[in-house]
């Protein structure tokens, strides 16, 4: 089925034409919620949430744009939503003092193992996270992001400098990055 007619019969309601939706868009959309999830159950908790509001909401989609995009913008509002109803956005971790490892935003773009970042990523404390997902994988501002989660701009601000910080430490524990002692004395 081509995007078109997967639209047009989501829109008149059609079984067949949702099933094909689902199956070309799921397995994306379930990555997109899973780095916003505690766990594989949210995640999918998520997605299925996310796939009734797109079903509900198709008839919005004007063709302007990426489908897909449109979806994904859906997939992220019905995860933070879903975060917003079950977690606590405001909690905050111990910053641990990080003055003697490596800051630079080079180091944290050297080729890394995706799976490896990812499961760094998982680790951090939920407010962490989610601002870490919006502002630096899906490209929302820390104003829209502060819309989003209810909260401060500036607190938007601050957990994302926290949880590269955080994120940075855990990578060089896992010795994917190495500390700037180790960089300058090779």
């Amino acid at each position: 089925m081509t995007e078109e007619a997967i639209i047009k019969g989501c829109l008149e309601q059609n079984r067949t034409a949702q099933e094909a939706l689902y199956q070309k868009y799921s397995p994306k959309m379930f990555s997109v919620c899973y780095r916003f999830a505690n766990n594989r159950e949210d995640a999918e908790d998520m997605l299925q949430e996310s796939f009734i509001r797109v079903f509900r909401l198709i008839h919005q989609f004007l063709g302007k744009g990426s489908f897909e995009g449109w979806i994904r913008r859906i997939v992220v509002h019905t995860s933070i939503n879903h975060l917003k109803k079950y977690k606590k956005f405001n909690d905050c971790a111990d910053v641990f003092s990080l003055s003697e490892y490596l800051t630079k935003d080079e180091v944290m773009t050297a080729s890394l193992h995706s799976k490896d970042i990812l499961e760094c990523i998982r680790r951090l404390p939920m407010g962490y996270k989610t601002v870490l997902n919006l502002f630096a994988i899906e490209g929302y501002s820390h104003k829209e992001i502060s819309v989003m989660l209810e909260i401060e701009e500036s607190t938007s601000r601050s957990q994302y400098v926290r949880a590269k910080n955080m994120l940075e430490k855990l990578l060089i524990n896992k010795h994917i990055i190495e500390p700037v002692q180790q960089k300058l004395r090779s």
